[in-house]
């Protein structure tokens, strides 16, 4: 992550009736990361959660890697397997959401089929969801890559990898894109944040 390129929804499209929704002890609202393995959903879920509960929120990270090993556990990596445990999550996420909880969820995802269907879930109780493309190319995702998952998916011992033998369907209008491979991670989260304000979604930092 090197200097700063952000897309925000403003030139792709931004969904109408979003811009101004105030966070209520009601409802929480969910960032949606979506990316290839590597391109920096963790990095920037670890950035964002402490900058949140700075802010006075209340705060959960679901991570991909952590859902598959506690909440997944025994799904494979078919379509069916990918979309169940995508599922999975946007329930889970919506249930923390709707009591209060600003949720950060950081997985492949990388049906766009699977994240509408997840991103209807979460709007059915009236909660805002943001999907946010941490969009890396693939070579600098492999270039990041130390625990050889791409190499290996490479010489044929990890079949179906995502962007490597399965696809990724990057999102056509997320409501922020992220260019995590000229960025940097401050600079990612800053764009993040002035989202959030922007949305009235987290309170804006007041500077003396």
């Amino acid at each position: 992550m090197r200097a700063a390129h952000l897309t925000t929804g403003a030139r792709l499209g931004r969904r109408p009736g979003r811009k101004g929704a105030k966070m209520s002890q009601q409802h929480g609202f969910v960032v949606w990361f979506t990316g290839l393995s590597g391109s920096g959903k963790s990095t920037l879920s670890g950035l964002l959660a402490p900058e949140l509960r700075r802010r006075g929120l209340k705060v959960e990270v679901l991570d991909g890697d952590e859902v598959r090993t506690h909440l997944s556990r025994g799904l494979g990596f078919s379509r069916e397997d990918r979309d169940a445990n995508i599922l999975r999550i946007a329930y889970v996420a919506r249930l923390l959401a709707r009591n209060g909880v600003a949720v950060i969820t950081a997985a492949i995802s990388p049906y766009r089929e699977t994240r509408q269907t997840a991103r209807e879930m979460i709007e059915a109780d009236g909660t805002p969801f943001l999907e946010i493309h941490v969009a890396a190319p693939l070579e600098v995702c492999e270039a990041r890559d130390v625990k050889g998952l791409y190499a290996d998916a490479r010489a044929g011992r990890r079949p179906g990898f995502t962007g490597i033998d399965d696809p990724y369907e990057p999102p056509l209008a997320p409501d922020l894109r992220l260019e995590t491979g000229d960025e940097t991670a401050e600079a990612c989260l800053a764009g993040l944040v002035a989202l959030l304000e922007e949305r009235g979604l987290a309170p804006a930092e007041v500077r003396r």
